[in-house]
């Protein structure tokens, strides 16, 4: 099937309460422009470097998702344009964002990566320490970026059971930072969690965010 055809199909499935983020990592212009004139605006890159050759080639109102672990070196090469850096897991990283969101007067927004998964290979954090950077004075005075929610990956793995629970572990770190540090803040919203394997798990565990890839552009050639 074509993207278009693909993109269908998954926002059928999809409830209109979870956004779809199209991960584009890999993949050609021409196929990225293809998913956009089918309606699709989000879209998700692992590689600072991809994603700053690509968005100068692409519509100026696509909202750009990073993904990957982030280096501290490659913030400001994308702090112009990213909508939101999905993959934060260190208050080094938070105060490089703001300093960079600050030259150029933005606010960016970002979410809290936990390590929910079995393989040690993935990056995280743990809950005490995403409370110690919370609870840092530093962290307080941040003016230019917003934490909007939390993002995890699951194991690898074809054990569904195994997939709910840490999803579920990911709901309940949400839930506990809802309830002591954004209480009364309503951008404190965004579940990154499900990909092109478990995103249906994701959704009925609380996902606002999927990032699919393969079920949209095929498999990556790299």
């Amino acid at each position: 099937m074509s993207i278009k055809n693909n993109l269908s199909v998954l926002l059928k499935e999809i409830p209109k309460n979870v956004k779809l983020l199209a991960v584009s990592k890999t993949k050609p212009i021409e196929d990225i422009l293809e998913a956009y004139n089918a309606g699709q605006k989000m879209f998700g890159e692992n590689k600072a470097q991809e994603m700053i050759a690509k968005q100068p080639q692409l519509p100026e109102n696509i909202r750009w998702h990073f993904i990957g672990h982030m280096q501290t070196n490659k913030v400001r090469y994308i702090a112009p344009f990213v909508a939101l850096i999905e993959a934060v897991d260190s208050l080094k990283l938070l105060k490089e964002i703001n300093k960079q969101a600050k030259i150029i007067n933005r606010v960016i927004d970002c979410l809290l990566q936990f390590h929910i998964a079995t393989e040690e290979t993935k990056f995280g954090l743990s809950m005490p320490e995403a409370k110690e950077i919370l609870d840092d004075p530093e962290f307080k005075i941040m003016k230019n970026i917003r934490i909007t929610g939390v993002m995890g990956m699951a194991t690898y793995t074809d054990n569904a059971e195994l997939i709910h629970r840490e999803f579920r572990t990911l709901k309940d770190y949400f839930n506990r930072l809802k309830e002591n540090y954004f209480s009364d803040e309503d951008y404190f919203k965004e579940i990154s969690m499900g990909m092109s394997g478990d995103y249906k798990i994701a959704i009925e565990e609380g996902s606002t965010i999927v990032r699919i890839g393969s079920l949209i552009f095929g498999s990556r050639t790299q």
